[in-house]
């Protein structure tokens, strides 16, 4: 049975609960802890000092996975080196993007993480570079580099260290304003960007999961291999003999779903209370290009599940680029009165394109006609009206000089003034992009836990605290006119922003 959700206080919200927790255990692993042990950051740079505290301390293992390392990050380069220097029994693992990481600039990632092997060897530091089978053929020829990653992207962002790790939702950022999204571990990561840090401590079987998950991967990648006698070249070496580089997804698929089946049955005594844990996460693998489509699967059943309930809800749902998964939009347009969503969406300024040369500097139009054109769907389903009252609220959210970058849910049963007990949270932007493309990590959270539920709370207000409720008048603004020729390049590309 379910964890007793004693802060939902209603029979019926319980009975919801139980009915999502229970169909999700029928798929997926679940992981059981106490809430107390997961500490919510609410600014940048509390994640980046517990990060390279985090690191200072490890003893025998650093798994980072992100899109790419930014090659202004020399703090953080400088602090894995103090690590594996210090502690001759401490390996470190990247997994990162492939097209990414290996952008024709001085220095590229690749480059840039090429002293670290070469110090300590490739068996003490592995850097594995995922790329998209999508992008293949002509086609690859033809892509210029820069626009290469609308093909798809290793997009998992999760800080393994030891027995403890960080998740986070992605960060998308232009590299000298230009280019394709991009999620890294970069300087303005870590100062002017407003994201998710949720860090879950002494929690060894979550971590190996998580360790395991970029483990089951590495036979679809490439390893980073230096050069002899050169400083900055490298060899970008496949190993697998049973699948080659654009051809591995059937089997890729094929070991995701090992892993998922493995942890679903080492973790299926979980269900039972023990030991004060009060919170159950579920994982969730979502990568179009690869077949697998459980984020798809547990945001249906979870907004089912609000749907049918006879408990009013309140939903915060977020996404920095918001253009919303076509199923998703339907069944929030779709769901019944009694549940409330409220959107927060970057506004223009808040994007990370905001001020780019060339076409990333229509981006942020784009997404203005993405957020206009849901807007007006819910208008005309009777679903917008102005003030708290609006059972679908869109709003924009800006603070001077930062990004915008954190997504995704919170579930508050009752009233707006209860706390959540279920989020989502993780590398997924709950866009197209995000289903058909990139390589998704993300994690569906319940919890009783009084104290996780207040940080919970904290979280998405603090989050809202920045952002403006939009209405008609917000789309007749001459700053938010958008040209036709933006909305032809949005709709050639709709599935890649």
């Amino acid at each position: 049975g379910y964890l007793h959700l004693q802060t939902i206080g209603n029979s019926a919200a319980l009975a919801s609960a139980s009915q999502l927790h229970d169909t999700l255990s029928t798929t997926l692993p679940n992981f059981r802890c106490a809430g107390r042990t997961i500490k919510i950051y609410q600014h940048p740079k509390e994640f980046y000092t517990t990060l390279l505290a985090m690191i200072r301390r490890a003893k025998r293992r650093i798994v980072l996975s992100s899109l790419y390392i930014g090659t202004e990050e020399t703090e953080l380069i400088q602090t894995l080196h103090s690590a594996l220097a210090a502690n001759p029994t401490l390996s470190l693992s990247l997994h990162l993007d492939l097209l990414r990481s290996t952008r024709p600039e001085s220095p590229s990632t690749a480059s840039f993480l090429l002293p670290l092997i070469r110090s300590f060897g490739e068996d003490r530091v592995k850097v594995h570079l995922f790329r998209t089978p999508k992008l293949k053929g002509v086609m690859a020829k033809l892509v210029p580099r820069r626009f290469d990653e609308g093909w798809g992207t290793w997009h998992a962002k999760i800080y393994a260290i030891d027995d403890e790790v960080i998740v986070t939702s992605d960060v998308l950022v232009p590299t000298s304003c230009s280019g394709w999204p991009s999620a890294n571990l970069n300087k303005s990561y870590f100062t002017d960007r407003q994201d998710r840090y949720l860090h879950f401590r002494a929690q060894p079987g979550l971590t190996n999961y998580m360790v395991d998950y970029g483990k089951t991967m590495i036979p679809f990648t490439h390893r980073l291999s230096p050069v002899d006698g050169t400083s900055d070249n490298y060899n970008l070496v496949w190993s697998n003999q049973t699948a080659g580089p654009m051809n591995f997804e059937s089997n890729a698929r094929d070991a995701l779903i090992g892993l998922q089946d493995r942890y679903k049955e080492l973790t299926k005594d979980n269900a039972v209370d023990n030991d004060g844990c009060d919170t159950t996460l579920f994982p969730v693998i979502q990568s179009g290009v690869l077949g697998m489509r459980q984020e798809e699967e547990t945001i249906e059943t979870l907004f089912d599940t609000l749907s049918k309930s006879s408990v009013p809800a309140t939903v915060d749902l977020t996404s920095g680029y918001f253009g919303l998964y076509g199923p998703y939009k339907a069944k929030i347009i779709a769901s019944p009165e009694h549940v409330q969503w409220r959107m927060v969406a970057a506004g223009p300024k808040a994007n990370g394109f905001f001020g780019s040369k060339g076409i990333s500097g229509r981006i942020p139009e784009a997404y203005t006609w993405f957020e206009r054109r849901f807007w007006k769907t819910a208008l005309r389903a009777g679903k917008i009206s102005q003030g708290e009252n609006s059972i679908i609220q869109l709003n924009e959210w800006e603070r001077p000089s930062w990004t915008y970058h954190a997504k995704g849910i919170w579930v508050r049963f009752g009233d707006r003034s209860s706390a959540p007990t279920i989020s989502l949270f993780g590398s997924t932007n709950l866009n197209g992009r995000s289903a058909r493309l990139d390589t998704e990590l993300s994690f569906l959270m319940l919890t009783s836990s009084p104290e996780l539920s207040r940080a919970l709370a904290d979280e998405a207000d603090n989050i809202r605290e920045h952002a403006t409720q939009v209405d008609g008048s917000t789309w007749g603004a001459p700053d938010r006119r958008v040209r036709w020729t933006t909305k032809a390049m949005a709709q050639a590309i709709i599935g890649m922003l």
